[in-house]
């Protein structure tokens, strides 16, 4: 089996990071208030600016949290299932700063897969894909594809029967099992 498995949202707690230095120059926001993926344009945020500043946030990255605490034995346990691919959407100055924080988390993966856009992980070849957006996820079901959507306070409103969703990663060893 081939999983492809999300970091930011999923492994990596970066929007908290992100808010952490929003908080700081802007509006005080919580992490509650992002309800859907396009929340900068709810607080009037240019995209741009976010997406620069979410990919400033990695520069520091012994200061992003992951989502939950023992993820390392829950990815270990995940590669006993099938081959665990990182498969992340990210500006390409950002990867080896992932890496980092994935070495220094001792997160399991075969390899690291890095798109410049997230719709376009559908395209790859997965047997199921673990992620957090919902772009990504209503794009994994119109290519036929199997997908664990990590609940996230952006997602809530994606209530496609085909989704299983999860609020931890273990649930993911459940399900596959």
């Amino acid at each position: 089996m081939k999983i492809a498995l999300d970091v930011d949202g999923v492994l990596a707690d970066v929007i908290q990071s992100w808010l952490n230095y929003n908080n700081s120059i802007r509006r005080e926001i919580q992490k509650h208030e992002i309800t859907d993926w396009n929340f900068w344009k709810k607080f009037k945020i240019n995209r741009y600016d976010f997406y620069s500043e979410l990919s400033s946030c990695w520069k520091n990255w012994t200061s992003i949290p992951p989502t939950e605490e023992n993820l390392s034995s829950v990815t270990k346990n995940l590669s006993d299932i099938g081959q665990v691919d990182i498969v992340t959407a990210r500006e390409r100055s950002t990867d080896s700063f992932v890496k980092n924080w994935l070495e220094y988390h001792d997160i399991s993966y075969d390899n690291y897969v890095s798109v410049i856009d997230g719709p376009m992980k559908a395209d790859l070849d997965y047997d199921v894909f673990i992620d957090d957006s919902p772009l990504n996820a209503l794009k994994f079901l119109e290519n036929n594809k199997s997908v664990i959507l990590y609940s996230q306070p952006w997602n809530q409103h994606l209530t496609e029967n085909n989704i299983y969703r999860i609020s931890n990663l273990s649930e993911v060893i459940q399900k596959l099992n």
